[in-house]
């Protein structure tokens, strides 16, 4: 592949199964219609992400959300869901995984210049089928059936899980903290030692 250059990657045409491959379909088929889908992406920043997500949520008519992510995207996927589970208290997760067709496009670079080859000669491309893992993570105000399968109850307690740290007071350098004596130890100079010996 070291002569060849990706020129672009699609999404394959689903071809029936599981995921049904109709508008609409996904891995949530009994989605409510005002449910928000975040699709993110491995070059998503997850401060815009979660700006949108936490707005959306915060309105009364969106009950549900779904982030979903495939390739490499699926770890900033589970961070997005994570995030916003410790924002909102009380959120019912579902979580499906599932394989998604890609198709990558490669054309060959052109050679350097060498004897008996036209310079308007096509390039060759070459077309790549590969099976990508997909995530989607829904999460919901309302309770889902806990039966089902990747279902997460609501989280008892939504504060952090490390204990909060001890309050540090500001000073400069050089000036004892509260509770240390400001006096300084003194300590005996080298060479008194032996002067206070011979005397």
């Amino acid at each position: 592949m070291e002569n060849f250059r990706k020129v672009r990657s699609e999404e394959a045409p689903a071809g029936g199964g599981a995921e049904g491959g109709g508008p609409g379909s996904g891995p949530f088929a009994d989605l409510a219609p005002g449910a928000v889908h975040m699709r993110v992406k491995e070059g998503s920043k997850i401060r815009n992400l979660m700006a949108f997500a936490t707005a959306s949520m915060a309105q009364p008519a969106t009950r549900a959300i779904v982030f979903s992510g495939c390739g490499r995207a699926t770890t900033k996927t589970v961070t997005c869901a994570e995030i916003l589970k410790r924002r909102l208290a009380g959120l019912h997760q579902v979580t499906r995984l599932r394989y998604r067709s890609v198709r990558e496009v490669w054309q060959s670079l052109p050679p350097g210049p060498t004897q008996g080859q036209t310079p308007g000669e096509p390039v060759a491309s070459l077309s790549v089928l590969k099976n990508v893992p997909s995530l989607a993570i829904l999460l919901s105000k309302d309770a889902l059936d806990p039966r089902q399968p990747g279902y997460q109850p609501p989280n008892p307690d939504p504060g952090p899980s490390s204990p909060p740290a001890a309050p540090t007071s500001k000073r400069s350098l050089g000036e004892p903290a509260a509770g240390e004596g400001s006096a300084k130890r003194s300590q005996p100079e080298p060479g008194a030692a032996d002067e206070a010996r011979t005397a």
